[in-house]
C-alpha cells in the first residue's frame, strides 16, 4: 500500500504542489494582514493539496493515451502500468471530496467557488485538444490560489488585490509555455494544441518572456493595491531576477535544463514572493 502510495504522488508530482501554495498563502496572510488562525490555515493547506492532487490525477488519466505514445511520458505510471485507471480515479475522487470538505469547513463564500476553481482546473486538462491557449487557461485556473486563500480568511471579494490573481495568471502561463516546448514536435504529430507547436519554439519563447514582463508588473501593482511596503517590492525584484535567470537558462535550442528550471526556480519565485509578502506584514504591524 505505501509503495502504491509513493507511485501514486510521484505519478501527479506531489511536491510541485509548492507552485501554488505560496500565493493561496499570500492571499489568505493578505486578508488577515497577518498569520491566520491555524484551524483556517489547515482548511487552506487541505483545499490546495487536494484541489492539485485532483486536477493533476484527472489529467493523467485523460492524457495516458497521448502520454503512452509520446515517448518523453511513455514511462508514466498508467501508461506504463504502474497504476490502473481505477487507482487513479479513486484518487482522483478522494481528493476531490478532500478539497469540498476543506472548502465547506471555512465559509459559504469558498464552498460557492469551489466548483468553478476545480472545475477550471479539470477542464485545462482538456484544453490542448482544441485550443493554443491552454497554457493561459492554466492560468486562470491557478490565479484562484491567492484568491481562494484571500476568500478562506475573509469570506468576501471585498478589497482583493485582483492584480496578484492576474499577476499569477501571466506567470503560469510563461512557464508552462515554455515546457510545452519539450512536447511541440509531438504536439503537432498528434493534432494537440499548444502555442509551441503553433508559433515554433523560438516565438513561443518571445511570447513566454512578454507573459513574464507582464506577470511582474501585475505582481508590483498588486503590492500598491493591498497597501505592502519596501520590503515587498525588494521581493517582487528577488523573484524577477529569478525569472530572467529562467530564461537565460533555457533557450530554444538548448532545452536541456527545462525541467530543473520548471521544478526549482518556479517554486522559488514563489516562495520569495509570499516570503517577501509575510514580512512586509510582519513590519507594519
Amino acid at each position: 500500500m505505501f509503495q502504491k502510495i509513493t507511485v501514486l504522488l510521484e505519478m501527479i508530482k506531489f511536491k510541485l504542489t509548492i507552485f501554488a501554495m505560496p500565493f493561496a498563502f499570500m492571499g489568505a496572510f493578505l486578508a488577515e494582514r497577518g498569520v491566520p488562525d491555524a484551524l483556517t490555515f489547515l482548511w487552506v493547506v487541505l483545499a490546495m493539496v487536494g484541489a492539485r492532487t485532483c486536477a493533476m490525477g484527472f489529467n493523467r488519466i485523460v492524457d495516458a493515451r497521448f502520454d503512452s505514445a509520446n515517448p518523453r511520458t511513455a514511462d508514466r505510471a498508467i501508461p506504463s502500468g504502474a497504476v490502473s485507471s481505477v487507482e487513479a480515479w479513486i484518487m482522483v475522487i478522494a481528493a476531490g471530496a478532500l478539497f469540498f470538505f476543506a472548502a465547506w469547513s471555512l465559509n459559504p463564500l469558498t464552498l460557492k467557488l469551489a466548483p468553478v476553481a476545480l472545475g477550471l482546473t479539470l477542464f485545462y486538462s482538456l484544453t490542448k485538444r482544441f485550443t493554443s491557449f491552454c497554457h493561459l487557461i492554466l492560468g486562470v485556473a491557478l490565479a484562484f490560489s491567492p484568491l481562494g486563500g484571500w476568500v478562506a480568511v475573509q469570506g468576501s471579494l471585498i478589497s482583493y488585490p485582483w492584480a496578484l490573481s492576474l499577476g499569477v495568471l501571466f506567470w503560469i502561463a510563461g512557464f508552462d509555455t515554455i515546457y510545452a516546448c519539450l512536447d511541440a514536435d509531438f504536439d503537432k504529430k498528434a493534432g494537440l494544441h499548444s502555442l509551441p507547436s503553433q508559433l515554433g519554439q523560438t516565438n513561443a519563447f518571445r511570447l513566454a518572456v512578454l507573459f513574464h514582463i507582464i506577470a511582474f508588473c501585475l505582481f508590483a501593482f498588486a503590492g500598491v493595491q493591498a497597501g505592502l511596503n519596501l520590503v515587498y517590492y525588494i521581493g517582487v525584484l528577488i523573484a524577477a531576477g529569478v525569472i530572467f535567470y529562467q530564461h537565460k537558462l533555457v533557450n530554444p535550442n538548448d532545452l536541456s535544463k527545462i525541467k530543473g528550471s520548471f521544478f526549482s526556480l518556479n517554486g522559488i519565485i514563489s516562495m520569495v514572493l509570499f516570503a517577501a509578502t509575510w514580512l512586509s506584514l510582519i513590519i507594519e504591524g
